[in-house]
């Protein structure tokens, strides 16, 4: 059987000796400037709930554990089974941690680098889509500088792995339609997204990737070498299953298989629910301005939906979407394999405008949307500069972007096509100012900062003693940070745990109310003038407290 084929639409760059070279100086810039972006100021913040604090205690566990514990294979969290996700990037974090240590940087530097990686390999999806080397090119930068991406891409989650083993995939299926032998790496990508974030997400990906052939090369479905890629690639996934299931039984099966995939498809999980248009709204919240464009690009798309590049970006981007908005369990990070489509759909656009003759006017939306962001961004810099005139990273923040649209619109209405250049360098620029503040991870806002309190329990309390802390729920970078599970309790269960000599962490809210308490039940918190050894003896149990830094709770430690 002849392996290769060809089509009019694919490029011959590959064919050149003098463009190979161009082709290797682009990839290798784009990864630079990636990994830059996605490594700078990476370890300054500490981890977050929940992902990354349980993403980092399993990874920690597996590093502490010995090889032939098979942590790797069988992880834990806490000494219980961890069933959530394949350990695929917990296990590669784990061998980062035995050379560099555990450290915030440690633990996000393996999603950081492969999100990274995933930018040229989008570029050489491009390229395989579009003859003029500017598509690809604009893609790529489209894609670097969208925040979404870059912002989940730089914690330690497994959407980024996601992303880069998705950009595999989609190149090599991509180059099987000239060769057929790249069928069997790209069933190999495929069944390296089963082991990173589950089935589910390896499912969806991989009907997409059949919808896209059925529709513009149906040949390739027939074709051994594309079945033969997917039994390589869900080989290991189906002995990892197997594994499991003879390690942990009926278990396994309840919480990895029916909790963790089924029940996140037909019901909202923990109660993370949304409309049905819930993720259309998280893509207007936050890619911006790209999101606009990439609309355009899809417009663009099915206007020329006969071509496979339109194919690729209408299945990829609308499959998705609709898949994902049905599903029962809304997360924000759900939406992210999207976002390689709206980039190409964005590429497109803007290459469209490029090639746009002399004598013909951009479109007026473009001066338009740029002048409206400007407007938005010159209003909340004042408004910021009255009321936080201290906040210098917010404002230059606002500055740039402001700064950024300002010369954009204004090159837009002077039809100057280096505004494509200024809008990349100037979103390039502000995303690194962006990240290197605190505001880019703003959960740490929404609960105490776990770091100071995890200081003193480390130092005050014995690693085998059981502590409380009154608060509404589990933090796992807590945990992770204390080195010891802090089990959150309400005040009636404060109440009773003060019968025993417990180690308690009070919110001061709550500490006037267990001073009463404590009075109450003749308990005591020595002092200068109360001896502990009397207070044990004649008034029963004593506490002494400890004021923690930066922190909104005391620590009450029983004087045994």
């Amino acid at each position: 059987m002849n392996r290769s084929t060809s089509t009019d639409e694919i490029s011959r760059y590959y064919t050149k000796s003098n463009d190979r070279w161009w082709e290797f100086f682009t990839f290798s810039s784009l990864f630079i400037l990636a990994i830059i972006l996605y490594t700078f100021h990476l370890g300054n913040v500490p981890l977050r709930d929940w992902d990354e604090g349980t993403f980092a205690q399993v990874a920690k566990e597996i590093y502490e554990s010995s090889f032939r514990d098979w942590r790797w294979l069988f992880p834990t969290i806490w000494g219980e089974p961890y069933l959530n996700k394949p350990p695929l990037i917990h296990s590669l974090t784990a061998l980062v941690y035995s050379f560099f240590g555990v450290s915030e940087f440690s633990t996000r530097i393996v999603g950081a680098s492969l999100t990274a990686l995933s930018v040229p390999l989008l570029y050489g999806v491009a390229r395989e889509l579009f003859l003029p080397r500017y598509y690809a090119f604009f893609s790529a930068l489209v894609y670097l500088t969208t925040m979404p991406v870059v912002r989940h891409g730089r914690l330690a989650m497994l959407d980024g792995a996601v992303l880069c083993f998705q950009m595999l995939m989609m190149l090599f299926v991509l180059k099987a339609r000239r060769d057929l032998r790249y069928a069997l790496p790209a069933g190999i990508a495929f069944g390296l997204i089963c082991l990173s974030k589950g089935w589910m997400l390896g499912l969806l990906l991989g009907s997409i990737v059949l919808l896209f052939l059925m529709w513009d090369t149906p040949r390739l479905i027939s074709s051994v070498y594309l079945w033969c890629g997917l039994f390589l690639g869900i080989l290991p996934v189906i002995a990892w299953q197997v594994a499991q299931y003879f390690h942990y039984g009926e278990q396994f099966i309840n919480t990895s298989v029916k909790d963790q995939s089924l029940d996140r498809v037909f019901t909202a999980v923990e109660g993370h629910q949304g409309a049905i248009w819930y993720y259309v709204m998280e893509l207007l919240k936050y890619p911006h301005p790209w999101i606009f464009i990439a609309i355009a690009g899809i417009v663009i798309a099915w206007q020329n939906r006969n071509w496979s590049w339109a194919k690729f970006i209408l299945v990829w981007s609308l499959t998705y979407l609709v898949a994902v908005s049905v599903m029962g369990t809304k997360l924000p990070w759900y939406i992210m394999p999207i976002y390689p489509a709206l980039s190409i759909a964005s590429g497109v656009a803007l290459a469209e405008i490029k090639s746009l003759p002399s004598f013909m006017n951009y479109p007026k939306w473009w001066g338009g949307l740029f002048g409206f962001l400007c407007f938005t961004l010159t209003a909340g810099f004042c408004y910021f500069l009255l009321t936080q005139p201290q906040n210098q990273h917010l404002l230059t923040l606002l500055a740039l972007l402001g700064t950024t649209f300002f010369l954009t619109t204004i090159l837009i209405v002077k039809k100057d096509l280096q505004f494509i250049g200024v809008l990349f360098w100037g979103m390039y620029v502000s995303l690194m100012v962006f990240f290197s503040s605190n505001y880019w991870l703003w959960e740490l806002n929404e609960a105490y900062p776990v770091k100071p309190i995890a200081e003193i329990v480390k130092q005050e309390i014995p690693p085998q003693e059981s502590v409380y802390i009154s608060f509404d729920y589990d933090r796992p970078s807590m945990n992770f940070y204390s080195e010891r599970r802090v089990i959150p309790v309400n005040l009636e269960k404060m109440e009773e745990l003060m019968k025993y000599p417990s180690y308690l962490l009070i919110d001061q809210k709550n500490l006037t109310q267990l001073d009463l308490i404590a009075e109450k039940n003749h308990y005591c918190y020595p002092t200068e003038n109360l001896d502990p050894l009397i207070s044990i003896s004649s008034m029963g149990n004593c506490w002494e407290k400890i004021n923690i830094p930066s922190s909104q709770f005391t620590l009450l430690k029983p004087i045994k």
